[in-house]
């Protein structure tokens, strides 16, 4: 059985996110929200919120789900399209810029061990 969960637009660079992703793929649902709980980057609160959904959807799907055989197949970090702010950073020879911010698109996808 395996349950999804999608964050979209996460502001959060995916070079940030992808270190926590990283961290916790392939490990079991508890231990990984035992490391996202301990761990002291900003990534980690998204990622533990994520999980948290996904073992949400995973329960929704089968009311009789045993919670400890889970573990994390699959969690990837992609960029999502830039989000600019409406300032402006100087430039050179009298140009500006607009400052542009990363964004993320998270996903995390639990399976049960065989």
């Amino acid at each position: 059985m395996v349950s999804k969960a999608n964050a979209k637009f996460s502001r959060i660079a995916p070079r940030k996110a992808r270190v926590i992703a990283n961290l916790v793929r392939g490990r079991d649902v508890a231990e990984a929200i035992q490391i996202l709980q301990f761990t002291n980057k900003s990534a980690a609160r998204i990622v533990r919120q994520l999980l948290d959904s996904a073992l949400a959807n995973a329960r929704n799907l089968d009311p009789n789900v045993d919670v400890d055989a889970l573990f994390i197949s699959k969690a990837t970090v992609d960029k999502a399209p830039d989000r600019f702010f409406r300032r402006w950073r100087p430039r050179a020879m009298g140009r500006a810029t607009r400052i542009v911010k990363g964004v993320s698109h998270i996903a995390i996808e639990l399976d049960t061990r065989a």
